[in-house]
């Protein structure tokens, strides 16, 4: 599928809240999928539209709406009208370039975050804008596309006596973000591995495009810091502001996702700066080498000059030279060049200046 990409110059003039989707298209068409559960059981089902809402049994106590594809303007100002979304949160969620942010209204918490392609084989990191709502009793996420990101909290849904059941929408919400943070970990480990390899081939002998390589990783770290900062200022203020969607034992774990965060920016940061000192060996390494081969140069060029002035001696236009009538001026004349040569090379090599 073709992907299109907007861009937010398209919605300049625009009033605030004009649903116009900004980013690239990454689903052909949107799937809803709606996951209610409770201590007494979970079921799961795919929305064919908003009204399919209404056939589901409330016995259940939490509704999880998950949504792939956002750029479906009219779909998005449906779950609005249904969930009594703000506007400007409808076009935050459009808008698929946000930073990490949490939004508080009246009945509910707007949450944007990033996640990115672990899957990926190119350099350049792929992310995706995930948009969550924790209202009472609802939590409603937006994927720009299938990413199996929250499978691993479906699983444990499904599962018939995972305490997770018993568990209100602000411990789905808990469990959707820990899922998110503990993503990171999968790319600062692809980075640390490639980090890795770079110091032993830079320690070596480094291939020619082992500067382009360090400067490639060292964008993808910049980029995952301005997504873990924000993201880690997200979760800390979830955890540390009292707030009526989230118990106070939820915020425990909210803690403990905080953590996760402050250690990916540690990790983030000693990788940024080992490959600043891999660029730094690099360049000097470069250096060095061209000043031997610079040296090198040098002394050639030195050990070899006295014989160019003893061959432009005798080459000038003089009818009474030394050595011009004697048969054995030319070899003398060798044997001078060669006997000079090897003195300043026997010098040179004294004075450690060819090793």
């Amino acid at each position: 599928m073709a992907r299109i990409k907007k861009r937010r110059s398209q919605k300049s003039g625009l009033p605030p809240g004009t649903l116009v989707h900004i980013g690239e298209v990454k689903t052909q068409s949107p799937t809803m999928m709606l996951t209610c559960f409770g201590p007494d059981g979970a079921v799961e089902r795919e929305l064919a539209g908003i009204a399919d809402l209404d056939a589901i049994d409330d016995s259940y106590p939490v509704r999880w709406l998950n949504v792939y594809g956002v750029h479906d303007g009219d779909l998005m100002a449906a779950i609005g009208q249904r969930f009594g979304l703000h506007p400007l949160v409808l076009e935050d969620i459009l808008n698929t370039d946000q930073r990490p942010k949490v939004d508080a209204y009246d009945d509910y918490l707007f949450v944007v975050g990033r996640i990115y392609d672990v899957e990926r084989q190119r350099n350049d990191l792929a992310t995706d804008q995930i948009s969550l709502i924790v209202g009472h009793g609802f939590v409603l996420t937006f994927q720009e596309r299938r990413s199996g990101t929250f499978e691993p909290v479906r699983q444990r849904l499904r599962a018939e006596r995972n305490p997770a059941r018993r568990q209100g929408a602000d411990y789905l919400a808990y469990a959707l973000l820990d899922t998110m943070v503990d993503a990171y970990f999968s790319i600062i480990e692809r980075i640390a591995d490639k980090c890795e390899a770079l110091e032993g081939e830079i320690l070596g002998r480094p291939r020619r495009d082992a500067l382009r390589q360090a400067h490639e990783l060292k964008r993808e770290l910049s980029q995952l810091r301005r997504t873990i900062w924000p993201l880690r200022e997200v979760i800390g203020s979830l955890q540390r502001n009292p707030s009526p969607f989230f118990t106070d034992e939820t915020r425990l774990y909210l803690r403990d996702i905080y953590d996760h965060a402050v250690h990916l920016l540690e990790q983030q940061e000693d990788l940024r700066e080992l490959l600043t000192g891999l660029l730094d060996i690099y360049l000097n390494s470069v250096s060095n080498r061209v000043n031997l081969e610079v040296r090198t140069l040098t002394l050639l060029t030195t050990v070899f000059m006295p014989a160019a002035l003893v061959a432009g001696i005798f080459g000038m236009n003089f009818r009474s030279m030394p050595w011009l009538e004697s048969p054995d001026g030319f070899w003398s004349a060798l044997a001078l060049m060669a006997g000079v040569a090897f003195a300043l090379f026997a010098v040179f090599w004294s004075r450690r200046l060819f090793r």
